[in-house]
């Protein structure tokens, strides 16, 4: 970090006393106290969250997020608020924002915001934070007042990958493919998982990967996913957010299958395989939960993965439906422990 810049970080923390602006923007409907009953206000606490570039319209990783404060309005009665960065810029501003609010808890969305986190926290220590997707042991000052939500998408991307492979074996395909929206680990961790489930499924399918470094424009992943397509591909897994959603429109354009990401996107057609699932939601609720019981504990991660409920396979498409009782088999194995070691790095 530049002297510069670690000068700007100071000035905009130092900014507390004289009441800083948020950069980005409000959801709609943030800054709302939760419709809970009159007893959950005694006991209701302030969460706020901040988005990652992406923002709320990328029907995935910070959709779900979102969704996972809305529900701890309704149902923990909560009151909550959502600031949505625009530029990565707008990270430390944001998060400083909501700690000089008082908010007993701050959400960061996702592994880009990692150093905003790590220079907020550490120079407001009596503020919480759980960051998505990054280990509260990773942060560079090991801050002791942050909890890591992290996951483990390799198992995720192993049961989307048995599928394709299955399916590509059934109907005589050859090559499928990830498009990937940046090359960070828990992208790879998909891709990685996927391009394992795949071979084990069917041994010798060619597996294409390439990375838009984007996640939020759709043409983008198209045109990637397009020229994957042209090579071959039969089956398209998206791991790039909002931009990953014009590489399955280029699926269902060539009549290929898809596979979605982290929210269940079978919404999008019957061209959809399958998703693969990463329940951000629940790890929001449930982090804000434990900020208002008191069981957070801050320089530890919580993990979901397939035992616990955090990671799967979401609605099987059509197409998929008659492997359902054998990838039901394969969920299981992983919950037992009985497939383990699976790759969560791209070679």
């Amino acid at each position: 970090m530049s002297r510069t810049y670690r000068l700007l970080v100071l000035a905009l923390v130092a900014a507390l006393s004289l009441g800083i602006v948020a950069c980005g923007s409000d959801d709609d409907d943030s800054g709302d106290t939760g419709g809970g009953a009159a007893d959950k206000a005694a006991e209701s606490i302030k969460a706020g969250v901040v988005t990652d570039i992406g923002g709320l319209n990328d029907r995935s990783f910070n959709f779900l997020a979102n969704k996972g404060r809305k529900d701890a309005e309704r149902e923990l009665g909560a009151e909550t608020r959502v600031l949505i960065s625009g530029k990565a810029g707008d990270y430390i501003p944001n998060l400083t924002t909501l700690a000089q609010q008082q908010y007993d808890l701050i959400v960061p969305v996702g592994f880009l915001m990692a150093d905003a986190t790590n220079t907020v926290a550490s120079k407001l220590p009596d503020s919480k934070f759980a960051i998505v997707d990054f280990s509260a042991a990773g942060l560079k000052d090991k801050p002791t007042n942050v909890e890591g939500l992290l996951f483990k998408e390799q198992e995720a991307g192993y049961l989307a990958g048995y599928l394709a492979g299955l399916w590509a074996k059934d109907n005589g395909a050859k090559v499928i493919s990830t498009v990937g929206g940046q090359k960070i680990p828990p992208v790879d961790h998909y891709i990685a998982g996927f391009q394992a489930g795949a071979k084990k499924a069917s041994p010798g399918i060619e597996t294409l990967n390439a990375y838009s470094q984007d996640f939020i424009d759709p043409a983008k992943c198209k045109e990637i996913a397009l020229d994957q397509i042209d090579k071959g591909s039969k089956v398209v897994f998206q791991v790039a957010g909002q931009c990953g959603l014009g590489a399955l429109d280029a699926a269902k354009e060539k009549g290929v299958q898809g596979i979605g990401v982290d929210a269940d996107q079978a919404y999008l057609g019957d061209h959809i395989l399958a998703s693969a699932l990463k329940k951000v939601d629940v790890a929001v609720f449930d982090a804000i939960k434990r900020a208002q019981d008191g069981t957070f504990k801050g320089g530890t991660d919580v993990v979901a993965d397939v035992k616990n409920g955090g990671v799967g396979l979401g609605k099987i498409g059509p197409a998929g439906e008659k492997y359902a009782d054998q990838l039901k088999q394969v969920q299981d194995q992983i919950a037992a422990g009985e497939i383990k070691d699976i790759p969560d790095t791209v070679k």
